[in-house]
C-alpha cells in the first residue's frame, strides 16, 4: 500500500530497507470519501497528506460565499496548508477529496521525529517545499499576467487526467473565471 508513497521519496533521495520500515512505522493510510473535508479553514493543518488513491482539492473560501481552488492533488501529490502545519497557525486554507479514494498521513510530531532519525528524509521535504513554492510562483505569476485561454491551456498540461475527473465549477475558480466562460473557451 505504501508503494506509490516510496517511489514519490525515491525521486529524490534513497532509503534503506530499515528506514522504510520507520518511515511506515509512522504512517496512517485513511480512507477518504467524495467530498470528505480532511482541513477546514481556520483550524490546525497537523498532517501532510499524500495521495495514494483519488484527487484532493485545496481551496480558500470567501466572505461572499465564493471559493478559489488554489490545488488540485490527484493521486502521487502531496497535499497541506504548509503555513499552518510548519507554523502552527490557522489554516488559511481547506483541503476536501473530490473523489473516492486513499491518503498516507504522516503527522508534525511525527515527522520531526523521522527528520532526526533519518536527517535525508529533512532533504526530501525541502526539495519538495521547493517544487511547491516554485509551482506556487508560477501560478501567480500566471493569473496576473495571463489570459484565460493560456491559464486554461497549462491548466490541460498540468493536469491532463483531470479534466474529465474534476468539477467544472472547480476548475473555474482554480483558473479565476466563471464556469460559463469555462465552457466557451472549451468551445473554442
Amino acid at each position: 500500500m505504501h508503494e506509490l508513497f516510496f517511489k514519490n521519496i525515491a525521486k529524490h533521495i534513497d532509503l534503506e530497507d530499515f528506514e522504510k520500515d520507520l518511515i511506515k512505522s509512522k504512517l496512517h493510510l485513511k480512507m477518504v470519501r467524495k467530498n470528505d473535508v480532511l482541513l477546514e479553514s481556520g483550524s490546525y493543518c497537523r498532517e501532510i497528506y499524500f495521495v495514494t488513491s483519488g484527487c484532493l482539492r485545496i481551496f480558500q473560501h470567501h466572505e461572499d460565499g465564493t471559493e478559489t481552488s488554489v490545488l488540485f492533488c490527484p493521486e502521487n501529490w502531496w497535499a497541506s496548508d504548509i503555513v499552518s502545519f510548519s507554523q502552527g497557525q490557522p489554516s488559511t486554507f481547506s483541503i476536501e477529496a473530490l473523489e473516492d479514494g486513499v491518503v498516507t498521513t504522516i503527522n508534525a510530531v511525527n515527522l520531526e521525529e523521522l527528520y532526526r532519525q533519518i536527517p535525508k528524509l529533512e532533504r526530501f521535504f525541502r526539495i519538495l517545499f521547493q517544487n511547491g513554492f516554485a509551482l506556487y510562483q508560477r501560478r501567480l505569476t500566471l493569473a496576473l499576467s495571463s489570459s484565460a485561454e493560456i491559464r486554461y491551456n497549462l491548466f490541460s498540461k498540468q493536469y491532463p487526467n483531470l479534466i474529465n475527473r474534476v468539477a467544472l465549477k472547480h476548475i473555474a475558480s482554480y483558473l479565476g473565471i466563471t464556469p460559463v466562460f469555462l465552457s466557451i473557451i472549451r468551445k473554442k
